[in-house]
């Protein structure tokens, strides 16, 4: 195994915070944190799907400084996971860090050691775009989440967490954290997703983005000699599902700034491998946490918001599986004039209250 460290530079961060398909939110000034980045290397990684590879390269980003108890282990880790098209950055912009990791914000860099990885398949962790294209391994869920434990326990020697939280993807992945490794967090707390598989609208959609890479006239199979781009007009889908329509209607609204926005939506797109958009989506063939919810230990609060698309609250989902979790409660956040959609996840100014709730409920750090 491998790790190596390096240190950021502040233009290389490039957290100019573009939301799904390029709404941008306001950003409040605050002194940019400088995070220390690095590569960990784990070797003879088995996918689930049976293939394995040499070497995985996992990278990632962490704020603050690990501090150590009394037996010598680090006790004030914090691990942040990020959703299916973003990656461990998406925790770097002003507004993240000057709503969480401020001085006196509830994960101060100054008190705890944050630790944002990119998961497999994204970001500079390893990834179908690197050589492998199509062969790369079938990777799902499990697989990122193992990939996030090896990088901790072998690559940062970190075996217990303070906490683990996740937006969207990252939320999904805080779930099946706490089923596979119960007794390795004192806390959980996924926003913006649900302990289910993937079923009606929420697979609908992302079924279309992937039938659109599959039946490009240039995919050959995921081996193209030259990026497939007919695809990339089914993009705006995401800003349909992620957006509310309050956010978008003020991003467009006249007719010819929707045909921009389709446009630069598109446009923007050409900029993202086929093949790792591809895997992106259908990474969640193995997600379903449900059958295994009493197998979590440590205190979960879920956060979802009411005019998220893709996890809808009408379904009941919550109030049919939180109970589940012996420690479990979730809130389901109104809409308002403060609510994005799916994307209020980008937003903790919104659901930060909940965070202190949880945290301020947890015993002293040992």
């Amino acid at each position: 195994m491998k790790t190596t460290i390096t240190t950021v530079g502040l233009k290389r961060l490039a957290v100019a915070t573009l939301f799904a398909c390029g709404i941008v939110h306001a950003q409040s000034t605050v002194p940019v944190m400088q995070p220390t980045e690095g590569d960990f290397e784990a070797r003879d990684f088995h996918f689930q799907s049976g293939q394995t590879l040499p070497t995985v390269k996992l990278h990632y980003a962490t704020l603050g400084t690990p501090t150590r108890g009394a037996d010598g282990k680090v006790n004030n880790a914090v691990l942040l996971l990020h959703g299916t098209t973003g990656t461990g950055r998406a925790y770097l912009t002003p507004l993240m860090q000057k709503e969480l990791f401020a001085a006196g914000q509830p994960l101060d860099a100054s008190r705890y050691y944050i630790i944002m990885p990119d998961g497999i398949g994204r970001g500079g962790s390893s990834k179908p775009s690197d050589a492998l294209r199509a062969n790369f391994p079938r990777y799902g869920y499990n697989d990122v989440v193992e990939g996030h434990y090896r990088l901790l326990t072998e690559g940062l020697k970190v075996d217990h967490l303070r906490l683990i939280l996740g937006t969207s993807m990252g939320g999904m992945q805080t779930w099946v954290w706490g089923e596979r490794h119960p007794d390795m967090m004192d806390a959980l707390m996924p926003i913006a997703s649900q302990p289910v598989a993937m079923s009606g609208r929420n697979w609908l959609w992302r079924r279309m983005l992937i039938d659109a890479i599959r039946n490009d006239p240039d995919w050959n199979g995921g081996n193209y000699t030259r990026q497939p781009t007919h695809w990339t007009r089914t993009t705006p889908v995401f800003a349909l599902m992620t957006q509310s329509a309050a956010t978008l209607q003020k991003a467009a609204p006249t007719r010819d700034q929707v045909n921009q926005y389709v446009d630069k939506t598109v446009a923007d797109s050409r900029g993202v491998d086929a093949n790792d958009y591809l895997y992106w989506f259908e990474s969640s063939w193995d997600y379903n946490p449900e059958p295994d919810l009493g197998m979590i230990r440590a205190p979960l609060y879920a956060v979802n918001f009411a005019d998220d698309m893709i996890n809808a609250v009408d379904l009941g989902v919550m109030q049919r599986t939180v109970p589940k979790v012996r420690q479990g409660k979730y809130v389901e956040m109104p809409e308002s004039v403060n609510t994005y959609g799916h994307q209020t996840l980008q937003h903790p100014e919104v659901w930060k209250p909940y965070l202190v709730e949880l945290l301020k409920s947890l015993p002293a750090q040992k």
